[in-house]
C-alpha cells in the first residue's frame, strides 16, 4: 500500500474528526453552535496575533472606542510588552496579553484583550498580577499600585486591586502548587 500524504494537514485536527468524537452525538443545531464557537476562537487567536504585532511595531490605530483600537493604542501609549509569560512553577504559569512594570514608580499594569462575547472575569488578570509578583519576587505591598484592564465589546473594565487581594491569590498558588508537586511525587 502506498499511503497518501496530506502535508498541509499534518499537525492539525479536523473539526469533525476522529480524535474529538463527541460530534457523533450532536444534532444540527449543536453542530452549528459548536462550529461558530470554533470560528470565533480562531478569529480571537488571529486578532491577538495582530494586536501583538501592531503593539510591537508601535503602529497605532484610529482613536475610537473599538475594542482592538483602544487596546492597541493604550498598550503602545503605556509602553507595554506583549505576550509575556509569567511563571511561578511548571504547574502554574500564564501569558499576559500586555504588561508593563515601571521600576521607578513601582507601578504594575496588565491589559487583556477579549474578543468573545461572554463577559470576562477580572480574576484572570489578578492571577497574572500574583504570578508577576511571585516570578519577579516583588511583594504586592511594595508596589505603588496595580491597574488591570479588560478590553471587550467596545468597553474597558478597570480594576485596581489592593495588595491584600493579590497576596491571597499568591498564597493559594503556593499552596496548590505544593499539593500538585506531592501528587506528582506519589505517581
Amino acid at each position: 500500500m502506498i499511503w497518501k500524504r496530506y502535508f498541509s494537514l499534518e499537525g492539525k485536527h479536523a473539526f469533525i474528526g476522529a480524535s474529538k468524537s463527541s460530534w457523533l452525538n450532536y444534532d444540527d443545531e449543536h453542530l452549528v453552535m459548536s462550529y461558530m464557537n470554533y470560528v470565533a476562537k480562531e478569529r480571537g487567536t488571529r486578532l491577538h496575533a495582530l494586536a501583538s504585532e501592531l503593539i510591537d511595531l508601535k503602529q497605532t490605530l484610529p482613536r475610537n472606542k473599538k475594542t482592538l483600537n483602544h487596546y492597541v493604542n493604550d498598550a503602545i501609549g503605556f509602553g507595554m510588552k506583549t505576550e509575556q509569560t509569567l511563571r511561578y512553577s511548571d504547574n502554574c504559569f500564564g501569558t499576559a496579553d500586555a504588561i508593563a512594570f515601571n521600576e521607578e514608580t513601582r507601578y504594575l499594569r496588565i491589559h487583556d484583550l477579549k474578543t468573545g462575547t461572554i463577559p470576562a472575569h477580572i480574576e484572570q488578570l489578578r492571577i497574572y498580577a500574583a504570578l508577576f509578583c511571585l516570578d519577579y519576587n516583588i511583594p504586592p505591598t511594595k508596589l505603588s499600585g496595580i491597574e488591570l484592564r479588560i478590553y471587550q465589546n467596545d468597553d474597558v473594565i478597570i480594576d485596581k486591586p489592593e495588595a491584600e487581594d493579590i497576596l491571597v491569590i499568591m498564597d493559594k498558588i503556593k499552596h496548590f502548587d505544593l499539593i500538585v508537586e506531592k501528587l506528582k511525587e506519589e505517581q
